[in-house]
């Protein structure tokens, strides 16, 4: 029986033309945030035609741990629908064991021209589950116009800095725009939320949520200041709704031209400078602010591509996402939605760069990364429990002293004798 994911939860859309005889139907769930479904119907249409096979793509929820639990259900299930899962780079071990063995199936030259560090988080009881298709660490977009304007030379290195500026901006600006802010950022409670905050907390120096030996480490002072720092400020230059806001509510209120600041992705930098933007020409990308005495960190995100261990056509499926994960496609991808590459090489590229200018200032730098590795299958509790945790204190339910220390107490209960 059809899961009911194939029967409301995804919209499905034939990217190919009508297959050949001999030729295979692939079916693909490709994420849907700014230009991720366009690109993707566009590339799986260029190897249908290539081949002679035939491609759908099933548009999936734009919120990770939305799609993850639809992923679960269909997978769990044993259906055989989907071919090919885009998933997040905390997914392999949490679903590592419905994906097959892609590296028998893809030329070792092209596994080889990978980011490394993302081929090992993407092997799973030894065997290469995913493919890169693109990574991802959080930056601070800013109006390089309303900067000029209000005397400030260059965008903010730590958080004070930046809120100050802010605060400044959405005073004069409100003389003529009352919907204008000084900051936008995720501030939902999903795992948007738990991106941005691990880059707060981190920045300050307050570590991770849990450390490289399992150790649940949240509960710190570093982390507790960051929490009610930027909550207290937040309020202050950030809209009442913020607290409900993904990436895409975000990207739409600075593109809007109605924000001084925005934390995202990379993908928004080409929809911010694209045909109708309020902000084309006006926005530019700096590394994201830090806390007294730390450091800018970006959490790390990314997008991978899995073959199902259902999937009746396992040849035909390896062989799209090799062609999805190429050099060329990357390379197209990050000139005509600025999506950050994983192969190495492409950073050096001098049309990539100049779509893309800040490629360049981010490629070397290294990301926080969430404890998933660590954690394992029970990364989906511990990310919940830790936005919740954050949100709480965004709302003012509660301050961060308290909402930390009742987190640290929930996470070593999901731990139990170990994770």
């Amino acid at each position: 029986m059809k899961s009911k994911w194939l029967a409301g939860a995804l919209t499905l859309m034939l990217a190919g033309g009508v297959a050949s005889a001999q030729g295979a139907t692939i079916t693909i769930a490709c994420g849907a945030v700014g230009q991720e479904l366009q690109l993707c119907k566009q590339e799986t249409e260029a190897w249908a035609k290539k081949t002679g096979n035939t491609v759908k793509v099933l548009e999936t929820p734009q919120l990770t741990n939305n799609r993850l639990a639809l992923y679960q259900q269909n997978l769990s299930a044993g259906n055989s629908d989907i071919d090919i899962y885009q998933i997040d780079v905390i997914h392999p071990g949490i679903l590592g064991s419905f994906f097959i063995d892609l590296r028998p199936l893809i030329p070792a030259a092209d596994i080889s021209v990978q980011n490394q560090g993302i081929i090992a988080n993407n092997t799973y009881d030894g065997k290469l589950i995913a493919m890169p298709w693109f990574t991802d660490g959080g930056v601070l977009y800013y109006r390089t116009d309303l900067l000029k304007k209000y005397g400030f030379k260059e965008p903010p290195t730590t958080w004070a800095q930046m809120f100050l500026m802010a605060k400044v901006i959405q005073a004069g600006e409100r003389k003529a725009n009352p919907n204008f802010y000084g900051f936008v950022y995720q501030g939902n409670a999903y795992e948007g939320l738990t991106c941005d905050a691990l880059e707060w907390i981190a920045s300050y120096g307050g570590g991770t949520i849990v450390d490289d030996k399992g150790n649940v480490t949240i509960n710190n002072p570093k982390a507790i200041e960051a929490l009610n720092f930027i909550a207290q400020n937040s309020k202050q230059v950030s809209p009442p709704g913020v607290t409900t806001y993904d990436e895409e509510a975000a990207r739409g209120v600075f593109q809007s031209g109605n924000a001084a600041f925005m934390r995202n992705w990379p993908y928004a930098y080409s929809l911010g400078e694209s045909a109708g933007s309020a902000v084309k020409g006006k926005l530019a990308v700096a590394p994201l602010p830090h806390g007294p005495g730390g450091q800018s960190v970006g959490t790390l995100g990314g997008w991978q591509l899995a073959v199902s261990k259902f999937s009746k056509h396992q040849k035909e499926a390896a062989d799209l996402v090799a062609y999805l994960s190429s050099e060329a496609v990357q390379k197209q991808r990050a000139i005509e939605g600025s999506f950050q590459p994983t192969i190495p090489a492409l950073y050096k590229d001098p049309e990539v760069l100049k779509a893309v200018p800040f490629f360049k200032d981010i490629s070397g730098r290294v990301p926080v990364a969430r404890p998933s590795t660590v954690t394992g299958a029970k990364y989906n509790q511990v990310s919940t429990a830790f936005w919740n945790a954050v949100h709480s204190v965004l709302t003012g339910q509660m301050d961060g002293k308290a909402a930390l220390s009742g987190l640290a107490t929930q996470l070593n209960q999901i731990k139990g004798p170990g994770w």
